[in-house]
């Protein structure tokens, strides 16, 4: 079993900045990669960035140029830090990483961007 423990979000007025991290432990074989979702409620969820254990990155047309996704292997950690918000980016925000045998999420973490 691993355990992905967020921390960070909370509250922001647009333009402003916040960061998220995930710390995963317990019975990791290998990482393979790390993300981050979101969702807002109706919706299902969205992958906004996404980070392999070779430092490869992506991110989705909504979040690219404002959010950078890094990692700490030696931490089995991931960070998410986001800039420019807008209120289109309030949501919940998931961690989710893939490992030798399974894949698991995070508890999630509320990011509201509001004046």
């Amino acid at each position: 079993q691993v355990q992905l423990a967020e921390s960070g979000g909370g509250l922001v007025q647009p333009g402003g900045s916040l960061s998220l991290s995930c710390a995963a432990s317990g019975c990791i074989r290998r990482l393979y990669r790390m993300a981050w979702y979101r969702q807002v409620p109706g919706n299902s969820r969205e992958r906004v960035a996404v980070i392999t254990s070779a430092n490869r990155t992506d991110y989705s047309d909504s979040v690219r140029g404002r959010f950078a996704i890094s990692m700490d292997s030696a931490k089995n950690t991931v960070y998410l830090q986001m800039n420019s918000l807008r209120p289109e980016d309030t949501g919940v925000y998931y961690c989710y990483g893939l490992f030798t045998g399974d894949y698991y999420w995070g508890q999630g973490s509320q990011v509201t961007v509001s004046s």
